[in-house]
């Protein structure tokens, strides 16, 4: 029990992570083994001597075990001695010749020197001892001893858990009183370990490991964390919040973006489309594409270009158009001016026809139109240059 106890501290503390599956109903495992062992009965020779370890039994155990931690466990153990020849016998009649039965304490020596992997290793080395009760069957005296067996079990686990355990043990058993006679009595001979009422064995055996409570066979290691760990994971939890709560407010706030927007488009849906008959004349052809200038500007930007182009291609198409240039400006501002910059934006656009599309200049003409607010009731859409087929246009 001291040897027991001993192991047990040492397994507790030889574990550096925390270990699943710790709970009562965890960890048992039930099995069955079997084989050989010389015998020191009950053999005699001529003169009437006794031939120790002349014999030999077979036997059959079973076994039920709990593992309470990675190194240490208990095993309850049932085990059967059959007559084989008249050697191994007790002179008796039955079958069996003897029993015993074990409390034994196991320790994995594997674990215990190796530290625990999370998972049975494939090959493990454990050792088992403790005490036991052993009554015989003799046809002239039936008796019971004190006995205590040792063993080592080279075991292999398999499986997809590891659930199975397939193990190699010798063995050897004492009878701590004899074997009989006046033996028996602990007054006669003592209780001693004395190799004489040994019985050495050898037997393969096959364990099953029931499931567990963290859904495997075994003993898994849990994952640890220092308190410094924790904190920083803290820290970075809390930052992650801010960070959401920021994003929430910008999600917020364009959503209230989005909905003005969207009012704002009902309303110009609702008011009624303008028609400047002062500046367009019904019975005039006017093309589609229009020139937009910035505000004082008369250069035509890039981005205008594209519909400069579309007039350049339109008049090739139709060799014989003519086209009237009009330029207009925004209210804002000096009426002569005004006047003076939509003349200049026409001229921008009669020049890119001719230099840069290679329109002849006598099919082009301007006008500058001055300051109006009769195109669009957007300001800035009142800064343009538009075309009029003079071809077209009734006269």
């Amino acid at each position: 029990m001291m040897i027991a106890a001993t192991m047990l501290t040492a397994s507790v503390s030889a574990q550096n992570t925390a270990i699943t599956a710790n709970k009562f109903g965890d960890n048992w495992y039930m099995g069955i083994n079997g084989g050989f062992a010389s015998t020191p009965w009950f053999s005699y020779d001529d003169a009437g001597n006794a031939l120790k370890f002349k014999g030999y039994a077979p036997n059959a155990s079973l076994r039920i075990g709990k593992n309470l931690t990675t190194v240490f466990g208990l095993v309850a153990e049932g085990t059967a001695y059959f007559k084989a020849n008249e050697k191994s016998s007790l002179y008796t009649k039955t079958f069996v010749n003897a029993t015993n039965v074990s409390l034994l304490g196991s320790f994995n020596l594997s674990n215990l020197f190796g530290s625990y992997l999370g998972e049975p290793r494939t090959f493990e080395v454990i050792a088992l001892g403790g005490l036991g009760w052993t009554h015989a069957y003799g046809e002239y005296s039936k008796y019971n001893v004190i006995s205590s067996k040792f063993a080592v079990d080279f075991a292999l686990n398999f499986g997809a858990d590891k659930q199975w355990q397939i193990y190699l043990e010798p063995n050897i058993v004492y009878g701590l009183q004899g074997w009989g006679g006046g033996s028996c009595n602990p007054s006669d001979n003592g209780m001693k370990y004395n190799f004489q009422t040994a019985i050495i064995g050898a037997n393969l055996g096959l364990n099953y490991k029931f499931g567990c409570s963290n859904g495997t066979h075994n003993y898994a290691s849990a994952q640890l964390r220092n308190q410094a760990e924790i904190n920083s994971l803290n820290a970075k939890i809390n930052e992650l919040r801010g960070t959401v709560q920021t994003k929430d407010g910008q999600i917020a706030e364009r959503d209230n973006r989005i909905e003005e927007l969207e009012m704002a488009l009902d309303e110009c849906k609702k008011k009624p489309a303008v028609v400047v008959e002062e500046v367009i004349k019904k019975e005039e052809t006017v093309l589609q594409p229009i020139v937009i200038f910035g505000q004082g500007k008369s250069t035509i930007d890039a981005a205008q270009y594209a519909s400069v182009e579309m007039i350049a291609k339109y008049m090739r198409n139709h060799p014989d158009s003519k086209i009237l240039v009009r330029g207009f400006a925004s209210p804002e501002g000096n009426p002569e001016l005004n006047q003076k910059l939509s003349v200049a934006r026409a001229v921008s656009v009669m020049t890119a026809l001719i230099n840069k599309y290679h329109i002849a200049s006598d099919r082009i003409t301007i006008e500058g139109m001055g300051a109006t607010d009769k195109l669009s009731e957007e300001i800035d859409f009142n800064r343009v240059a538009m075309f009029i087929d003079t071809t077209k246009s009734k006269q």
